[in-house]
């Protein structure tokens, strides 16, 4: 019996049921054992958050510094897995706090050591430079990545900065002011996510998980923006300077984070739009590089 571990952690749930939908599949087939584990940080993150505590937390999630988890029951941990499906959120252009935390824990290195991995990603639109990051936390467990599944808000990144923030702040899901799009994954995308889970199946069973990512490719599994691509790289450069200088000022923290939280909204409703026209215009003269910039996010 091939034995399979889905590691997820979510503050609203719908991580969660992205990596239960997409698990399905497998929980259903009698040749293969299922477990789950949540990861739990010894000190919760809010959720709702709070404009405070939710920019608090960009330092150190940006910078990836690990906080203290509750264990991995014994029982998981004494099991050696045939694969694991790993499933985070993003947090200011870093996997989240927890996952991160996870990935640098002695646990990972037991459980992680020489398995084949597959990440499940549920985020607002910017995954791509979160996921080198995992990658290489990965590599230092000794994890073998397999594949790569991304669920995305998919309005438009203006429209979903309101409605992910909405969300965020009120806990509720809802269509703001009644008019905009439901925030996160759609129901529809969540549900069909199941496919996903049926091919990670077949390959696993045939015990061919080499040819996993080019079939969830085709399935339309990970969506590349070659914008977002290029603004969550200018994004990285950014934020590793204000993290960095955040982190120093523990005196005026606060009031720092105040700033940043002032020169976020600037670059999302003045920058970004301008940067996208630019990218626009200069796409003839950059097309073949974008094109194997796709590429090289669909893989593993």
């Amino acid at each position: 019996m091939k034995k399979v571990l889905v590691i997820h952690y979510s503050q609203s749930g719908q991580l969660s049921e992205i990596a239960a939908t997409i698990a399905a599949p497998l929980v259903e087939c009698p040749e293969i054992q299922v477990d789950f584990h949540q990861i739990e940080p010894e000190k919760p993150f809010p959720f709702p958050w709070t404009k405070a505590t939710f920019f608090d937390a960009f330092p150190e999630s940006f910078l990836q510094e690990p906080v203290a988890l509750q264990s991995v029951p014994e029982k998981i941990r004494n099991t050696k897995y045939d694969l694991v499906l790993l499933a985070y959120q993003v947090w200011f252009l870093s996997p989240s706090i927890p996952v991160n935390s996870f990935l640098k824990s002695p646990e990972a290195k037991i459980l992680l050591q020489d398995t084949p991995v597959v990440t499940i990603i549920g985020c607002r639109n910017m995954w791509a430079l979160a996921q080198e990051k995992v990658k290489r936390l990965l590599q230092d467990t000794g994890a073998r990545l397999k594949g790569n599944i991304v669920l995305i808000d998919r309005a438009g990144n203006l429209v979903s900065v309101i409605t992910i923030v909405d969300w965020m702040f009120s806990g509720i899901k809802k269509k703001y002011l009644g008019i905009f799009p439901l925030p996160g994954v759609s129901d529809k995308d969540i549900r069909e996510s199941s496919r996903f889970g049926k091919t990670i199946l077949t390959t696993l069973l045939q015990e061919d998980l080499d040819s996993l990512q080019p079939k969830l490719v085709a399935q339309d599994a990970v969506y590349v923006s070659p914008y977002l691509v290029s603004v969550d790289r200018k994004g990285n450069m950014i934020f590793d300077k204000w993290s960095t200088f955040i982190k120093k000022r523990k005196n005026t923290r606060a009031g720092w984070l105040n700033v940043f939280y002032v020169y976020l909204f600037l670059a999302i409703w003045i920058i970004s739009p301008i940067v996208y026209i630019l990218h626009i215009l200069i796409t003839p003269l950059v097309y073949r590089k974008r094109k194997k910039e796709v590429k090289y996010y669909q893989g593993v």
